[in-house]
């Protein structure tokens, strides 16, 4: 089982029919209902990266795996996945509801604003939202829209579909309490986000290994162009944790997942996370879990 899944591998392992060149299309976007497109079959759960970003609204009985999070969700929920955090779903009864696909760069296209910027997109957002039966109506209406759209002839469908997909965004984050999306109190704050939004994007979303992972807190300072005990003081005065600590963090809590929801072998594991000699990443998962890789996959923690 892989952590990495393209649009190609998307389509394919749900037998959806296409004649796309798919990897190399970069502005690709799709909208379907998960009844008609493989979803309601029984499939192996896989948790792994995409290279795409998806919005679903699925009703039922589900459990989601979201970065090192297991969720149970009854009822309807409205979910939002990153190509930057790995995740599968699992349905536990019958469900139904819709989904869209698409590139980053589908989205930047019509709007200045970064998609990763928005707080169900961002590292430690969240990512999925019970809804209402009133709300849940509502965004039916928007998915209906865009599978209409999809079939129509409009020359400008792709601007239009964009907008829905903002309407979904927008639909979101008004459930969001006292969002602030994008405003920053002040440089320290704004240090810090751009601190972890660079720490996100270090592992790999197509599943291979990151030959420019930065590692030490020099590395990020310098990619970041401030001085290295500027950015610790910054982190620790707004986190509470050094540099390290959340370099650190971040780094067990990407391995706990893929030995938690991945038939990865250890070795491959602490290869994909920077570790060229399994020995160091045994020694370094250890001493901060207190128990070993193997120890930890077979209690299932």
């Amino acid at each position: 089982m892989g952590v990495y899944e393209s649009l190609t591998d998307f389509y394919q392992s749900r037998s959806i029919p296409t004649f796309l060149e798919l990897d190399s299309k970069i502005n690709h976007y799709d909208v379907s209902k998960l009844e008609e497109s493989g979803f309601t079959n029984p499939r192996p759960a896989r948790y792994c990266r995409r290279d795409f970003f998806k919005i679903a609204l699925i009703r039922g009985h589900n459990r989601c795996h979201y970065a090192n999070k297991s969720i149970e969700i009854y009822g309807s929920a409205l979910l939002f996945f990153s190509p930057y955090i790995p995740y599968t779903w699992e349905p536990l009864s019958d469900e139904n509801g819709y989904f869209c696909i698409f590139k980053e760069s589908f989205f930047s296209e019509g709007f200045k604003a970064d998609i990763n910027n928005f707080a169900m997109f961002k590292p430690g957002g969240n990512a999925y939202y019970n809804l209402n039966e009133q709300q849940d109506t509502q965004v039916s209406m928007v998915f209906e829209r865009m599978l209409q759209e999809k079939e129509s002839n409009y020359h400008l469908k792709q601007d239009l579909s964009r907008s829905y997909v903002s309407e979904l965004i927008h639909a979101a984050l008004k459930l969001e309490p006292n969002s602030d999306v994008f405003n920053h109190k002040n440089a320290s704050e704004r240090l810090t986000a751009v601190f972890f939004e660079l720490l996100h994007r270090q592992f790999q979303t197509d599943g291979t290994v990151n030959e420019a992972l930065l590692k030490t807190p020099k590395e990020y300072a310098d990619t970041l162009c401030v001085h290295v005990n500027y950015l610790n003081h910054t982190l620790k005065q707004t986190t509470g944790k050094t540099t390290t600590e959340l370099i650190q963090n971040k780094i067990i809590s990407e391995a706990q997942s893929l030995l938690k929801l991945t038939h990865l072998n250890i070795s491959e594991i602490g290869n994909l996370l920077g570790f060229s000699d399994p020995s160091h990443f045994f020694i370094f998962f250890k001493k901060r879990t207190g128990c070993s890789p193997s120890s930890f996959r077979m209690s299932g923690n």
